[in-house]
C-alpha cells in the first residue's frame, strides 16, 4: 500500500514539474524496506509557512491549470501552419480526465480511469467510489437516497461550462502549502488531470489561503457562471473523503452539501 501511495506521489511530482510553473521538491526514488513497507526519497526544501507568497501561488497554480489548455492551442498554431508540427513536445497535450497511474488522496486510492467526459470522472470515479465505501462501512441509507437523487442533477450543473483538462494538484490544503525565498511551494499531491474549479474545494474547506491568493488565481482564471455551486459538489468529494478517512463526525456536512444541492 505504501509504495503505491508513494508511486503516485511521485508521478504527481513529476508531472508538476515538468509544467515549470510551481515549485514542488524533486521526487528522487521509492525504496521498499527489508522490514515491509517503502520510503520515499525527495529533495529536502527549507520551507516555512505560506505568508508573503500567497498571491504568487495564485499567480502560479492558474499557470498550472492553463498549461495543459496552453499546449493544446500551440499544437492547433502548429497543425495549422505547414510544415509545422512535427517537434515532440516534452509535455504531450491531454485531451482526457486522469491520470496514468493510481494517485492516493489521503491514504485512499482514486480511480483515474481516462474518460472524455469530466461529468461522468467525477461522478463515477470520484463520488461512485467514496459512496461505495460508505455503503460498505456502514450501510447509509439517507446517504445513499440523496446521492442518487443528486447523480441526475449533476450535469444541470454544468449547462455551458467548457471544461479543458488541467493538471491538478488535487489535495491542496493549507498543510500542503509552504514557501521559501524564492517563492510558493506545494507538496503532497494527488494529481490528475481535471476541472481547474475542483482544486479551490479543499482550500476553501480548511482555510489557510488568503483573499491575495484568490485575486491573482481568479485574474487569471475567472469564475465562470454557477461556480459557487459546483465547489460545493467538489467539496463533497473532500468531506466523503474525510467521511471514510475519519468516521461519521462528516456526515452531516456530507449529507448537507446534497441536500442543498437537489433544491
Amino acid at each position: 500500500q505504501a509504495r503505491r501511495m508513494f508511486e503516485g506521489e511521485m508521478a504527481s511530482l513529476e508531472a508538476i514539474l515538468r509544467t515549470q510553473t510551481i515549485k514542488v521538491p524533486k521526487p528522487i526514488k521509492v525504496i521498499d524496506l527489508p522490514a515491509g513497507g517503502s520510503l520515499f526519497v525527495m529533495e529536502h526544501l527549507e520551507m516555512r509557512g505560506l505568508n508573503r507568497h500567497s498571491a504568487k501561488l495564485g499567480t502560479q497554480l492558474a499557470d498550472l491549470h492553463l498549461h495543459n489548455q496552453q499546449l493544446g492551442e500551440k499544437l492547433k498554431k502548429e497543425e495549422s501552419t505547414v510544415g509545422k508540427g512535427q517537434g515532440q513536445m516534452e509535455v504531450q497535450f491531454v485531451d482526457q480526465f486522469g491520470f496514468h497511474t493510481v494517485t492516493c488522496c489521503g491514504y485512499l486510492p482514486q480511480v483515474n480511469d481516462w474518460q472524455n467526459d469530466w461529468v461522468t470522472f467525477f461522478a463515477k470515479q470520484r463520488i461512485q467510489p467514496q459512496m461505495d465505501m460508505i455503503e460498505k462501512n456502514s450501510g447509509d441509507r439517507e446517504a445513499r437516497e440523496l446521492w442518487a437523487q443528486l447523480q441526475l442533477k449533476i450535469p444541470s450543473l454544468f449547462c455551458d461550462v467548457e471544461i479543458v483538462p488541467a493538471l491538478l494538484h488535487g489535495d491542496l490544503w493549507g498543510g500542503n502549502v509552504a514557501e521559501d525565498d524564492s517563492g510558493p511551494i506545494i507538496f503532497d499531491p494527488a494529481s490528475f488531470y481535471g476541472h481547474s474549479e475542483y482544486e479551490l474545494a479543499i482550500a476553501g474547506m480548511f482555510g489557510g489561503f488568503s483573499s491575495s491568493f484568490y485575486s491573482a488565481y481568479h485574474s487569471k482564471i475567472p469564475k465562470a457562471a454557477g461556480f459557487e455551486k459546483r465547489l460545493k459538489l467538489y467539496q463533497l468529494f473532500h468531506y466523503m473523503n474525510h467521511w471514510n478517512h475519519f468516521g461519521t463526525g462528516y456526515r452531516g456536512s456530507s449529507l448537507n452539501i446534497m441536500r442543498n444541492l437537489i433544491k
